[in-house]
């Protein structure tokens, strides 16, 4: 693992305490797990039934534990607004892209609801959620907004 494509993560488990660690966006996620390389130069393949969530985070003093969870209002961000029910009954909101090429087989990835946060991304296993919810469809590219017509009553200043 190149140290320039590595990303710092935190690996949050059911059962466990989270594991902190880099791993390489590209090739993280692998058929047994996700392989983590910890600050020791370890690496581990974690796996996926054993993982709640991994946050992208921009620095390990701030822990693994989300911010807040849920949007307060409906998000600015353009994609899927989604509601994630894990297997133990929490409940995370989050917006992932809205283009099937996205979709991962093995999971989920999501904006989290705090923008300003120390996490910048939440990767969640299929194996560790009870229900995917869409809430909505933020900027969808089929609704574009028409301009309004002027109205006819309206005069005409540089008519020709």
């Amino acid at each position: 693992m190149p140290g320039s494509t590595t990303k710092k993560a935190v690996v949050r488990r059911f059962d466990k305490e989270p594991l902190a660690g880099y791993v390489n966006p590209d090739s993280y996620l692998q058929p047994a797990g996700v392989e983590v390389l910890s600050a020791q130069g370890n690496i581990t393949t974690v796996p996926y039934p054993d993982i709640k969530s991994i946050a992208f985070v921009r620095d390990f003093e701030a822990g693994g534990e989300p911010g807040r969870r849920v949007f307060n209002a409906r998000p600015k961000i353009e994609g899927l607004w989604v509601r994630l029910r894990f297997r133990d009954g929490e409940v995370m909101e989050g917006v992932m892209p809205n283009n099937l090429l996205h979709l991962d087989p093995y999971g989920f990835t999501l904006i989290p609801p705090d923008p300003n946060s120390h996490q910048q991304r939440v990767f969640v296993p299929r194996t560790a959620l009870e229900a995917v919810d869409v809430l909505g469809v933020v900027g969808s590219p089929l609704t574009k907004r028409k301009a309004k017509p002027a109205p006819k009553e309206q005069i005409e200043l540089f008519e020709e």
